[in-house]
């Protein structure tokens, strides 16, 4: 009972900051997305500090792909040019330079496991800054946006209780028992259509997309989401962990809680780029 009340506290105030992120202000969305950002990156690299013998520089990968948040913020909504980049690729130039210097047993590795870091938390959220902001087809003011990236986050969190209610009560065909023996068929499809209903719901109260664009979003959302899922259980079973971290009382890691937007974000990017910007 104690730990079911821990769960619950922690996932409201969870949902109470994202929502509070994603709505209030662009700033506030800046500071929270970019500390997720790199908390992320910390638990992961921490994650793979021991694997097979790699030397990660945890600190500095970490501020790293914090940065390339920060810079993508800056660039997308109109407040500095690409040179706000430079910094970013002078840290990528110091993580391949650096282990001329440190004589490592595997360099290789050391910059595989680093840049898949760099690739798989930090560029995944940063794209979050090129759904947020809208520019104006006509001044090319932007302006802030939060729906569609509000839409990502409950959808996949619809998905998610979809997914558990229903796989709960009727799963039976394992959807992928080499990776997730307790996902099934019936979860894949009860979050579908617990997702799909809040899609409706925000074609109800936002009707500047067509509804058909909503459940597209909803679409992409649970099957890159369900997938983001497998890879982050993949990682974990490679690095034989149960959770990523314990920074969320009663949830696990940071990774735990955003393994499915880190995939849906860039298929939702790509989806909104092909069907509603153009």
């Amino acid at each position: 009972m104690k730990n079911l009340f821990t769960r619950a506290l922690t996932g409201a105030i969870f949902v109470l900051v994202l929502v509070g992120a994603i709505c209030l202000h662009s700033y506030y969305f800046l500071v929270v997305f970019g500390l997720i950002t790199g908390l992320l990156l910390w638990e992961f690299y921490g994650l793979l500090k021991h694997y097979e013998n790699a030397a990660i520089k945890r600190l500095v990968n970490s501020l790293g792909g914090a940065y390339l948040f920060v810079a993508t913020f800056g660039y997308a909504n109109g407040l500095s040019g690409g040179g706000i980049f430079l910094p970013y690729i002078l840290f990528l130039i110091y993580i391949l330079v650096s282990e001329l210097y440190d004589k490592t047993s595997n360099p290789i590795n050391n910059w595989a496991l680093t840049l898949f870091g760099q690739i798989y938390c930090a560029g995944t959220f940063s794209l979050l800054n090129f759904i947020t902001p809208v520019p104006d087809p006509w001044s090319g003011e932007i302006s802030f946006y939060p729906h569609l990236t509000l839409a990502i986050f409950v959808f996949a969190w619809m998905n998610d209780t979809g997914a558990y209610l229903i796989g709960s009560l009727f799963g039976k065909r394992r959807l992928f028992e080499r990776i997730s023996p307790k996902k099934s068929w019936e979860g894949f499809f009860g979050g579908l259509a617990f997702a799909v209903i809040a899609s409706l719901v925000f074609a109800r109260f936002l009707p500047e997309h067509a509804w058909y664009l909503w459940m597209g979003i909803a679409f992409t959302v649970v099957l890159f989401g369900t997938w983001g899922d497998l890879i982050e259980s993949l990682i974990k079973r490679t690095l034989g962990v149960k959770d990523s971290g314990h920074i969320l009382p009663g949830h696990g890691g940071m990774l735990d809680r955003f393994d499915s937007v880190m995939l849906a974000i860039p298929a939702t990017y790509v989806y909104i780029e092909l069907f509603i910007q153009n």
